[in-house]
């Protein structure tokens, strides 16, 4: 499968546009041969238009160079990420790989054809003065075909090829000029069903409970980061890690909202503990690794925790395809999409987990125990994410106080760390003289990071970061 970013603006044009001269401005300097090409696709949704919903299009396309499957999904700062594979797989189906990469949005539901679209295009290259293509604009002349009804219109598509967001704001200033207007709706399909098609608020006009906003953030997370774990992904298994972390926390912290979800929370703690084994694996590899010069050493332990990661990676390919993780699925949407009850009073269980927190750290200190100051790392966590519901609506103060509470969870969570790796050090190599030398640095480790703690204490419990809360 190949995967590629793009990153494109298109307009409305009424009947007859001409295009206007490009050139002049933002570094373009000419305007290339123009190609002429006829596409045909047909897109693919399940019936409640999931695909959609979730910001995805799915289509089948024959004609252009990239002629293919193509399943488009939302990336970084407005961009768009491209899965493709070749026409001649699986045999006008939709590719088992592609639908893997959905499997978290259309759960059991099947992919069908939802649309036609007939493209006839015009395409010129906005090039440099080295002849270097800054852009591609496509002049579409397209009919659609959606239930045996048929749709005529035209429109422009500007992509980024190696130019930048100037050479867009350059271009998008000459077409406005000629008569072109922002499109209305994000996608060809989108305007080709019509009504069908979901309503999204890109404003943030709709006023939203924050509690059930956060969420069904963090349930947006698990689909979003669903595919690249499914890839192997660190960063992805990372991302969707936290994701079921903060669902499960606001849950527990805000149950009057959600009522009885003790069954998702264990289930959340299922899937958390399946993507830590992996995600464990690799932090502490880099951990333990790093400046290392004993290579007998370093052999050791990549065998150790690269047949952990490999072992994670295989039970949580597993569960990722298990009837178990699709019911989960399922039910956190029950949850975060009803009507929520009302809380009277949500910041008092934010400064109950504060307070929580603060004892159970005090504790923690006060014994000297490794175990108890890693139970206030977890307290922390919990409240630091009941804090960051409400960083929408509160802004500066809210996010002030996450700082301050990320800062202290870091150094209680490196100290933890070094617990965790003094361990395994004296699991692993306890008859060896390297191993002894890494297991005294991770030691020292230790000591640094807690020499660091009333600092970080003392800043996360400023008044002033904490009176918002009442």
């Amino acid at each position: 499968m190949q995967i590629a970013t793009e990153t494109e603006r298109k307009y409305d044009v009424p009947e007859g546009f001409e295009l206007p001269s490009l050139t002049g401005s933002a570094g373009i300097r000419s305007a290339g041969t123009a190609e002429t090409h006829d596409l045909d696709a047909t897109y693919f949704d399940t019936d409640e238009l999931s695909l959609m919903r979730n910001r995805r299009t799915l289509r089948r396309r024959t004609g252009g160079h990239d002629a293919g499957w193509h399943l488009k999904t939302p990336a970084e700062a407005g961009s768009r990420r491209e899965h493709r594979l070749p026409l001649g797989t699986s045999n006008g189906e939709v590719p088992v790989e592609l639908r893997k990469q959905v499997r978290a949005i259309i759960r059991r539901r099947p992919l069908q054809p939802v649309a036609e679209l007939r493209t006839h295009r015009i395409e010129t290259p906005l090039e440099d003065e080295s002849g270097r293509t800054l852009a591609l604009v496509a002049q579409d002349r397209v009919t659609a075909v959606v239930d045996g009804e048929e749709q005529r219109w035209q429109e422009i598509e500007v992509e980024l090829v190696d130019g930048d967001a100037k050479v867009l704001d350059a271009v998008e200033r000459k077409l406005f000029a000629a008569g072109a207007r922002a499109a209305a709706g994000p996608s060809k399909v989108a305007r080709a069903l019509g009504d069908r098609a979901p309503v999204s608020d890109p404003n943030g006009k709709i006023k939203v409970n924050p509690v059930l906003r956060y969420a069904k953030e963090q349930r947006d997370d698990l689909n979003r980061f669903d595919p690249g774990v499914r890839r192997g992904e660190g960063e992805a298994v990372h991302k969707m890690r936290v994701a079921t972390r903060r669902l499960r926390s606001c849950l527990k912290t805000f149950k009057r909202t959600f009522g009885d979800a003790d069954e998702v929370r264990d289930e959340l703690k299922w899937l958390a503990g399946l993507l830590g084994e992996v995600r464990d694996g690799q932090v502490l590899s880099g951990k333990l690794l790093e400046g290392v010069e004993f290579p007998d050493v370093a052999a050791r332990v990549r065998e150790h925790l690269g047949a952990q990661v490999e072992r994670g990676q295989a039970a949580l390919d597993e569960a990722l395809e298990s009837e178990r993780y699709l019911v989960l699925l399922d039910r956190i949407d029950r949850l975060v999409d009803r009507t929520p009850r009302v809380e009277n009073d949500p910041l008092r269980r934010v400064r109950r987990d504060l307070e929580k927190a603060d004892d159970l750290l005090d504790q923690a200190v006060a014994a000297g125990q490794d175990h108890e100051l890693h139970e206030a790392r977890k307290a922390y966590k919990r409240a630091r994410y009941a804090v960051e519901v409400f960083q929408p609506t509160v802004g500066r103060p809210a996010k002030q106080l996450v700082g301050a509470l990320t800062d202290l969870q870091d150094v209680l969570g490196a100290h933890q760390d070094s617990v965790v790796a003094r361990e395994l050090l004296e699991q692993w190599g306890s008859d060896s003289f390297h191993f002894g030398i890494l297991w005294a640095r991770q030691e020292q480790v230790g000591r640094e990071t807690y020499a660091q703690l009333p600092v970080v204490v003392e800043t996360s419990r400023k008044r002033k970061l904490r009176k918002w809360l009442g």
